[in-house]
C-alpha cells in the first residue's frame, strides 16, 4: 500500500504577498521560505477572496466562497456552524489532525475536526478565557512577562520590540507547540499540522535584536496612488487606524518592525522544517505557506486590511511537494488562486474525495506543471461600514467597485503593480474597465438576493450585511440545547 501523505500549512495572519525575499523584496528577508519556494511553487497572484481574518479562515475551511460560507466581513462571535470542513475530512478519513496557534473560531475553543490544538488566542469573547499561550507564559515567567497584544491595541501601528526572552514570544511558542505537537503523533497514521501563527498582525513586536536587523536600512518608497487623497490625513491615534498620513519616521519604525516580524517568523518556520527534515518526514510531506491577508502598511495612507487592494488582498503562496511527487521545483504560476482552494488540493493529494459544496479548485495538475483549463480571474469582497468593496482581478489587472458609493478604479497591475494609478476614467483603457465590470456584473448577477446587479448593470447603494443572516441562527438539538458543530 503507498504510504499516505502528511501535510503542514503554515498560515501567518496579516503577512504581505509581495513580503518574501525570494520574490525580489528589496529588504525582507526570508531564507527558509526562499528554500522552501526553490524546492517548490510560488503562486504569484494569490488573493484572499474576503481579506480579513475569520472570513479567510472559513473559505479554507470549507472551500467555499464568502458568499457560500456566509462571511462577508469581520464580525466576531458568531458560531461556527460548519458540517464538512477540510479539518473533518482529513479526521475521518483516520488522518490525525493538529493545530498549533491562531484559529479564531468561535466558540473559542471550537475544534472543528482537529483532535489536538494549542491555541493562541489574544481575544477574551467567552467568561474566563484563557489561551494555552497565555495560561503557559504566565506560569514561565511568575507573570513578569505578558503578550504585548494584551498590553496594547493589537490593531496599532506602534513599533514597540519585544525585549524579554525569545523564547517567550508567542512566534517561538508556536513553533513549539506545533513540534510538541509533532513529537507525540501516532506514527501509524498520517498527519495535518496547520500552524496558526498570529503575527505579523501587529502589535508590531518582533524580538530586539530581530528589529535591530533591519537598523537604518534604507526602505523602498511608500507607494501612494493619484487617487488616495481622500486618505491624506493625520494620524491621530495609536489605537488601530485604518488611514491617514503618519510621520516618515514613525512609519519607518512600523515597516521594519513589520519587516523584522516576518524574518522572525521565517526562522520559526525554518525550525520546525528542520526538525521534520532531521527525522526523514519532509519526504512525506506537503508543506503549503500562505496567509489569511495582507497589511496596508501605509501604502496609500492605509493601514491593516479589507480593502482590496494588493498590500491588504495579495497573499503570499507556496506549495512544497514531496521529493518523490512529480512536478517542476522552483518555479512561479501565475494563475489566480485563492484559500477555498486549499481543501479540494489537499484532500486530491490525501486520495480523498470532496464534500458537497466545494467551490475551490484543486491545485493538482498545476503542481504537475500541466496544461490545464482554469479560472480567468478571481472575485473578491468585503463588507465594512461605509464601504460595500467588490473587486475582481487575475493579477495582471484589476477592477474595484464600491457598492455603497458607485465609485469604481482600475489598476494595470503589469504596468503599475503598486496601484499609483487609477485608469478608470482613462478612455485608453475604456474596452479594459468594461470587460472587468461586465465580469463582475455577471459574478453579482448569480446572487439576485443582494440586489447589487441585475445582469445589465451594477447598482449602488446598497452594503451587504458582514455575515449571511443564516449564520445567526441558532440551531437545537432533539433536546433543546444549542448543536455544536464539531
Amino acid at each position: 500500500m503507498t504510504q499516505r501523505p502528511n501535510f503542514v500549512l503554515f498560515f501567518p495572519d496579516q503577512w504581505r504577498g509581495d513580503c518574501l525575499g525570494g520574490l525580489g523584496h528589496p529588504v525582507v528577508q526570508t531564507p527558509f521560505l526562499d528554500q522552501l519556494a526553490a524546492e517548490g511553487v510560488t503562486f504569484t497572484s494569490a488573493y484572499s477572496a474576503c481579506p480579513s481574518c475569520i472570513a479567510t479562515r472559513a473559505c479554507l475551511a470549507t472551500g467555499q466562497t464568502p458568499s457560500t460560507c456566509g462571511r462577508l466581513g469581520y464580525r466576531e462571535g458568531v458560531p461556527w456552524r460548519y458540517q464538512h470542513t477540510l479539518m473533518h475530512c482529513l479526521r475521518d478519513a483516520d488522518y490525525q489532525t493538529f493545530s498549533a496557534g491562531k484559529t479564531h473560531f468561535y466558540p473559542q475553543r471550537l475544534m472543528l475536526g482537529f483532535e489536538e490544538m494549542r491555541l493562541y488566542d489574544v481575544q477574551v469573547l467567552e467568561p474566563d478565557f484563557f489561551s494555552d499561550y497565555h495560561a503557559w507564559l504566565a506560569e514561565q515567567s511568575n507573570g513578569r512577562v505578558r503578550d504585548t497584544a494584551r498590553e496594547m491595541s493589537s490593531n496599532s501601528w506602534l513599533a514597540r520590540p519585544w525585549v524579554h526572552e525569545e523564547d517567550l514570544h508567542p512566534n517561538t511558542w508556536t513553533a513549539d507547540a506545533a513540534i510538541e505537537l509533532l513529537s507525540r503523533r501516532d506514527p501509524t497514521r498520517p498527519f495535518f499540522l496547520q500552524v496558526g501563527f498570529h503575527r505579523p498582525h501587529p502589535p508590531l513586536d518582533p524580538p530586539i535584536h530581530y528589529y535591530e536587523m533591519y537598523g537604518e536600512r534604507p526602505l523602498p518608497p511608500v507607494p501612494v496612488g493619484d487617487w488616495a487623497a481622500e486618505f491624506d490625513q493625520p494620524v491621530r491615534t495609536v489605537d488601530g487606524p485604518d488611514h491617514g498620513r503618519l510621520g516618515e519616521q514613525e512609519l519607518a519604525r512600523s515597516r521594519r518592525a513589520y519587516y523584522a516580524q516576518i524574518t522572525h517568523l521565517d526562522t520559526q518556520i525554518g525550525r520546525v522544517l528542520w526538525w521534520l527534515r532531521k527525522r526523514g518526514w519532509l519526504e512525506t510531506t506537503w508543506v503549503l505557506f500562505t496567509s489569511d491577508h495582507g497589511e496596508l502598511l501605509g501604502d496609500h495612507h492605509l493601514f491593516r486590511k479589507t480593502t482590496p487592494h494588493e498590500g491588504s488582498a495579495k497573499v503570499p503562496w507556496i506549495v512544497r511537494p514531496p521529493p518523490q511527487a512529480e512536478g517542476p521545483r522552483g518555479t512561479t504560476c501565475e494563475l489566480p488562486v485563492t484559500h477555498m482552494d486549499i481543501m479540494p488540493t489537499v484532500l486530491e493529494e490525501a486520495g480523498l474525495p470532496c464534500p458537497p459544496g466545494v467551490e475551490g479548485r484543486s491545485l493538482y495538475p498545476l503542481l504537475r506543471g500541466r496544461n490545464t483549463p482554469w479560472r480567468p480571474f478571481l472575485h473578491g469582497e468585503h463588507t465594512r461600514p461605509r464601504r460595500g468593496w467588490q473587486f475582481v482581478t487575475d493579477g495582471k489587472e484589476k477592477f474595484i467597485w464600491d457598492s455603497a458609493s458607485g465609485r469604481e478604479w482600475f489598476f494595470h497591475l503589469t504596468r503599475d503593480p503598486q496601484e499609483q494609478t487609477d485608469r478608470s476614467g482613462d478612455p485608453e483603457y475604456a474596452q479594459g474597465v468594461e470587460l472587468w465590470r461586465r465580469r463582475l456584473i455577471e459574478v453579482l448577477a448569480a446572487r439576485p438576493q443582494d440586489g447589487l446587479s441585475d445582469g445589465q448593470r451594477l447598482i449602488p447603494g446598497r452594503i451587504l450585511p458582514a455575515v449571511r443572516p443564516e449564520l445567526l441562527e441558532k440551531r437545537t438539538d432533539p433536546d433543546g440545547h444549542t448543536r455544536p458543530t464539531d
